[in-house]
C-alpha cells in the first residue's frame, strides 16, 4: 500500500506574547483531566515481551517511553484481568487478578510505577455490566437454582411458552441473536453481549459492595482512574418489557432501549464519584456510555458523577462540514450545561479505524491527518487509539480462520469488524511481527506495515507520527480558552480560540482565503503567495494570531 504522506509543517513555537497553554490546566495540576490527551493501549496488540504472539503488560511497560515522547498525558489500558478471553478480556473471571496471558500483579504494579516516573497517568478498564460465565459467582448460580440464592446477582428468568421454551422477552444481544441463553435446568439468563458474559443484577446490594471493593483494590495499587465499560447498561427497565422490533442495538448506537441509559445508572456513578474523590491525586471515572443524544450523555458527567464520557457522536460524524459543526456545537453545549469538559475521539478498539472510514487509501489518510488536527484544536480532552499516530488503516482482509471477535461469529460474518482494528501495531520496519514481539502476532499484519512502523516514521517530517508529535507539543504551548466559529468559504470550517485559528478544508479542491496568521502546523503542504493562503483539499492547519 502506498500512501501520499503530506508534510507535517512544524514551525517555531509561539512567542510568550502569543499565549501560554492550549491545554489550559497542566496535566500535572488540578483538573488535569479537563484537557488531557489520553492514549488507548489495547494490551494484546501493543507489545509482546515473551514471544507468545500476544501483547502483555511487560511489553506495554517497555514501550511507555514512546507515549511519553509522543506527548500524551495518560494511558488507558484495556482489560488484563483473569479471563477466558471469550471477548478480548471483557469477560472477567477475577477482577483482582492479572491473566497469565498478560503477566501478573507485579507487572501491573511495575507498569503503573514506570508510567508515573515518565509523567504519565494510568487509567484501567472496569467491566461492571457483566462478568465471565467462569466467574465464581456465575458458576455458583448455575449450581444453585434458588432464585434468592447465588442467582440473585444475575438476571435469571423463567421462559415463555407452554414449556418455558421461549426467551423471557424479545431483547437481542449487541453481538447478534437473542440476549438470553437457557440453562440445563430450564431457566434463562440475560447477556446483552456474548453468552459467556452474563449481565449482573445491580438491584442486588452485594454487587454494589463487590465493585466498590474492586475499585479500591486498583486505586490502592496506584491507578489514576477507570474507563467504565458499558457505563449506561447496568440498570434495566422494570419488568424488562418487550421492545417489539429487531435490530435493536449496535456497539455504538443511539436508540432508546429498556436495557440501556436507564436513569438508575446515575446513582451508581454518584457512589463511584464519592469513592474516587476520597483518594488523593484527582482519580477519574470515564464513561463508555451510549446515549440517544448529547443531552442524555451529559447527564453522566454532572458535577457529582463521572469526570468524562466518550463522545461517540463526534466519532460517527461523516466527512461533511455542516455535520461536523453541528456535532461540535451540540457536544460543547451539552457538556457546558453541566460544567464538564467535552471529549473527542476518532477511533477505538470497537470501530473501523478512521483512515478507512474516511474513504481509505491516500484520501482516507489525508482526511485522517486533517481530522486529528481539528480534534486536537478543540476545547476538552482527546483520546488517541494506538496506531492512529502511525496512520494505520483498518485491516479488511483477515481470513475467517484467524478471526476472534464474537460479533463476527454470532452475526454469521455480516458484522464484527473489530478484529481489523486490533491487529498488532508495527514498531520496526523489519523483523518478526515488525517489532511487536519475537513470536509473530496473534492476528496477521499486512506486509506494507513495515513502512508505517514507529521506526520508519521517526524523524520523517512527512510522516503521520511526526505530525502527531508536533501537534501535541504545540497543543501544550498555544493559548486556550473558549471556541468560536469564524466565517469562511463553503466547505471550510474555521474556528478560533485565544491566539489560535484552525482551518479545515473538507472539499476535494484547494480553497483560498486571506492568510489567518502565522502558520504553525498543517496536515498537507501549504502554499502562501503573499497575503493569501491556499488550503489544500482534505487538509487542516493551525495559525497563530
Amino acid at each position: 500500500m502506498t500512501h501520499e504522506l503530506a508534510p507535517a509543517v512544524g514551525l517555531p513555537a509561539p512567542t510568550a506574547a502569543e499565549g501560554q497553554s492550549l491545554a489550559s490546566s497542566s496535566s500535572e495540576g488540578r483538573d488535569w483531566w479537563r484537557d488531557a490527551v489520553i492514549y488507548q493501549v489495547y494490551v494484546r496488540s501493543f507489545a509482546d515481551s515473551d514471544g507468545d504472539g500476544i501483547g502483555d503488560l511487560r511489553g506495554a511497560t517497555e514501550r511507555l517511553p514512546h507515549l511519553a515522547e509522543l506527548g500524551v498525558d495518560a494511558v488507558w489500558l484495556t482489560p488484563f484481568y483473569a479471563s477466558p478471553q471469550a471477548d478480548g478480556g471483557y469477560d472477567v473471571a477475577d477482577y483482582r487478578a492479572v491473566d497469565p496471558l498478560f503477566g501478573d500483579l507485579a507487572d501491573a504494579d511495575d507498569l503503573v510505577r514506570t508510567a508515573h516516573e515518565l509523567g504519565l497517568r494510568v487509567i484501567v478498564d472496569v467491566v461492571p455490566n457483566h462478568t465471565s460465565d467462569q466467574h465464581p459467582w456465575f458458576l455458583a448460580a448455575l449450581a444453585d437454582p434458588d432464585p434468592e440464592g447465588a442467582r440473585r446477582r444475575y438476571h435469571f428468568r423463567p421462559g415463555r411458552g407452554a414449556h418455558g421454551e421461549l426467551p423471557p422477552n424479545d431483547w437481542e444481544s449487541v453481538f447478534g441473536g437473542p440476549a438470553w441463553t437457557r440453562t440445563p435446568d430450564g431457566a434463562w439468563y440475560l447477556h446483552l453481549f456474548a453468552p459467556e458474559q452474563p449481565d449482573l443484577n445491580w438491584d442486588d446490594q452485594e454487587v454494589h459492595e463487590e465493585f466498590d471493593s474492586v475499585l479500591r483494590f486498583w486505586l490502592d495499587l496506584g491507578v489514576d482512574g477507570f474507563r467504565i465499560d458499558v457505563a449506561h447498561g447496568m440498570v434495566k427497565a422494570a419488568g424488562m418489557p418487550d421492545i417489539g422490533h429487531g435490530e435493536q442495538a449496535s456497539l455504538i448506537g443511539s436508540q432508546t432501549l429498556p436495557f440501556f441509559d436507564q436513569d438508575g445508572v446515575h446513582e451508581i456513578h454518584r457512589g463511584w464519584r464519592r469513592l474516587l474523590d476520597s483518594y488523593p491525586g484527582e482519580r477519574i471515572g470515564v464513561a463508555e456510555a451510549w446515549a440517544p443524544s448529547a443531552e442524555r450523555l451529559a447527564l453522566y458527567v454532572r458535577p457529582d458523577e463521572l469526570h468524562q464520557a466518550f463522545n461517540f457522536q463526534f466519532l460517527r460524524c461523516p466527512w461533511e462540514p455542516a455535520a461536523m459543526r453541528s456535532v461540535i456545537d451540540e457536544s460543547l453545549a451539552a457538556t457546558a450545561s453541566v460544567g464538564a469538559p467535552t471529549t473527542w475521539v476518532l477511533s477505538n478498539h470497537d470501530v473501523v479505524r478512521h483512515p478507512t472510514r474516511y474513504g481509505g487509501g491516500a484520501q482516507g489518510l489525508r482526511r485522517a491527518r486533517a481530522a486529528a488536527l481539528l480534534m486536537l484544536a478543540l476545547p476538552g480532552s482527546t483520546y488517541i487509539y494506538q496506531g492512529e499516530e502511525l496512520g494505520l488503516p483498518e485491516v479488511t482482509d483477515l481470513p475467517s480462520e484467524v478471526r476472534q471477535d464474537p460479533a463476527f461469529f454470532r452475526a454469521a460474518g455480516q458484522d464484527g469488524f473489530r478484529d481489523g482494528c486490533r491487529v498488532p501495531i508495527p514498531w520496526t520496519a523489519k523483523g518478526p511481527s515488525y517489532g511487536f514481539g519475537e513470536g509473530g502476532s496473534w492476528l496477521p499484519q499486512p506486509a506494507e506495515w513495515g513502512a508505517l512502523s514507529v521506526a520508519a516514521q521517526t524523524g520523517d517530517p512527512l510522516s503521520t507520527l511526526e505530525l502527531y508529535r508536533s501537534a501535541l507539543a504545540l497543543r501544550r504551548q498555544l493559548p486556550g480558552g473558549p471556541m468560536r466559529w469564524l466565517p469562511g468559504p463553503d466547505g471550510l470550517l474555521v474556528l478560533a480560540r485565544n491566539g489560535l485559528v484552525c482551518t479545515l478544508n473538507t472539499t476535494a479542491s484547494t480553497v483560498e482565503l486571506p492568510t489567518p496568521g502565522r502558520l504553525l502546523i498543517s496536515s498537507d503542504a501549504m502554499d502562501q503567495p503573499g497575503d493569501t493562503a491556499r488550503i489544500p483539499a482534505d487538509s487542516c492547519a493551525w495559525w497563530a494570531i
